[in-house]
């Protein structure tokens, strides 16, 4: 049985799809526990991000690849409170065995993500493969396809430029910022949910603006710093706030919004532009905000456009970064193969210790040859003696 996914992602989603996959902790570790109580599956991971849900499964030998998919898509249509006939599932997407395992190369290098080469996707692949670990969900398959893929993408973060001119989602937001306003010195920028993932990488970023003002409110204390001097203001107070604000930027995991179109306008006095940007998958903004007046709203999907002409400026180190990938690609489908053929391996031993034995070692590696001929497929037999080949020649060296 090879390793199966379930992608739902920013490529063939929108928003309003994504939101409803938008799972927490809680309902991940337990759709992944209850998956590999499931005669079909033995080992799963769950990636949940803004942009992307992705269920990794690997199955026994004995269920069949369909029936595998069935329980994996029944599983997270049941956990996002969906049906089949809801027409959701022409946003899936379904991976089997060698593109699977690409797939999830690609996603960790940052090769998938909206703006090629971000930072966070590698931070958020080891964490969601850790978090299937500690529920005791994975085992040997999926903690060895994980790791490569961890280590590749971490060589393509060493060896090419991707990571040293990386943008990310949460830096987008900045951009976009400066590209309504074109400059934020002198201006005043609240970050709601800083104590967050991507609202303390907001603020880090910000942080490098000169002349910028900043605020951050949150229900917690321990906003990370990073070197930025901001006013932090407790989060039920920030309507009072949002009069003097020329940029909002909202990231938070709230299950509701954290700016109404109704509160908002009730607390806008001074006519001036303004410009709020929704990082939260489900949204933090109420989107019909953007129909108001000197106002201008971006949500994850709208940043698209700007990290579009980033990941042109990024094709050759893509090209330099695939090439890499491919090689630990290799290695881990050479384990998997390895791996498939273990019984095989010790049949085959077995055989060659009972017959060494008896004539010797030279008569038992003959004997093999000859049952390999009159076993294989031309093709196959073709493909053996190469590598035979191949390995002499590595021998001679």
């Amino acid at each position: 049985m090879s390793i199966q996914l379930i992608s739902v992602s920013y490529q063939y989603a929108p928003l309003s799809i994504r939101k409803q996959f938008a799972f927490s902790k809680e309902i991940q570790q337990q759709m992944m526990e209850t998956l590999v109580l499931k005669h079909e599956i033995e080992e799963c991971v769950l990636v949940s991000t803004c942009n992307r849900t992705e269920l990794y499964c690997y199955g026994n030998d004995r269920a069949e690849q369909r029936n595998v998919f069935s329980v994996m898509q029944e599983a997270l249509l049941g956990s996002a409170g969906l049906d089949n006939k809801e027409n959701v599932s022409s946003y899936l997407r379904f991976y089997e065995g060698q593109k699977a395992s690409h797939h999830l190369f690609q996603v960790a290098s940052g090769l998938d993500s909206m703006v090629i080469g971000e930072d966070q996707i590698l931070g958020q692949i080891k964490e969601a493969h850790e978090q299937a670990r500690n529920a005791g969900t994975t085992g040997v398959y999926l903690n060895t396809l994980f790791r490569y893929a961890v280590t590749g993408a971490k060589k393509v973060k060493t060896d090419t430029q991707l990571s040293k001119t990386s943008v990310s989602t949460a830096s987008l937001a900045v951009k976009a910022a400066l590209w309504e306003l074109g400059s934020l010195s002198g201006k005043k920028v609240m970050v709601i949910g800083a104590s967050g993932k991507i609202g303390s990488i907001v603020l880090k970023n910000l942080a490098t603006v000169e002349g910028t003002e900043l605020f951050a409110t949150t229900r917690r204390t321990n906003i990370r710093h990073h070197g930025a001097a901001f006013v932090q203001i407790p989060f039920s107070e920030r309507y009072s706030y949002f009069d003097q604000m020329d940029v909002i930027i909202s990231a938070t995991a709230s299950p509701h919004y954290t700016i109404t179109k109704q509160k908002f306008s009730e607390h806008i006095r001074t006519k001036k532009p303004r410009v709020l940007v929704d990082l939260a998958v489900p949204m933090d903004l109420e989107k019909s905000i953007k129909d108001m007046d000197d106002v201008r709203y971006y949500n994850i999907d709208d940043l698209e456009l700007i990290a579009r002409e980033n990941n042109e400026k990024k094709k050759k180190e893509a090209e330099a970064a695939g090439l890499i990938l491919e090689n630990y690609e290799d290695k881990f489908e050479q384990w998997r193969i390895f791996k498939h053929y273990q019984n095989t391996m010790d049949t085959v031993c077995n055989f060659m210790e009972r017959e060494s034995r008896n004539k010797g070692v030279e008569h038992a590696v003959r004997k093999l040859f000859y049952q390999v001929r009159d076993s294989a497929q031309p093709e196959g037999l073709e493909l053996f003696f190469q590598s035979l080949e191949e390995r002499n020649r590595q021998w001679e060296d």
